[in-house]
């Protein structure tokens, strides 16, 4: 039997000019959901303090089936549309981390 491992990872985007408020609007209805979800353990999202149309979001699930459970949400779609026609990418850019250093547990 293998361990369960959480899946982390960030998202970022930038908002169109101007609408950077209606995007943390998105957000913060998005935040709420998620944060509901059984398998998720973190969600916390932010403006760029120097660059406040720049969002960075940081997400860690418990694992692979959380994960999955998140992306087959049925609020993701409809944020994910709606995010497309507010911001300069096509959508979220995805970045998934592995932990660089793990000290031993005894």
């Amino acid at each position: 039997m293998t361990d369960a491992h959480p899946v982390v990872l960030y998202a970022e985007f930038t908002a169109r000019a101007g609408l950077a408020d209606r995007v943390e609007e998105l957000l913060t209805a998005l935040v709420i959901d998620v944060r509901q979800e059984p398998g998720n353990v973190v969600f916390d999202a932010y403006r760029v303090k120097d660059a406040e149309d720049r969002f960075f979001v940081f997400e860690v699930y418990r694992d692979d089936a959380a994960f999955a459970a998140h992306i087959s949400a049925p609020y993701g779609e409809p944020f994910n549309r709606a995010l497309r026609e507010l911001i300069v990418e096509d959508g979220s850019q995805l970045t998934f981390l592995t932990p660089a250093a793990e000290p031993a547990t005894a």
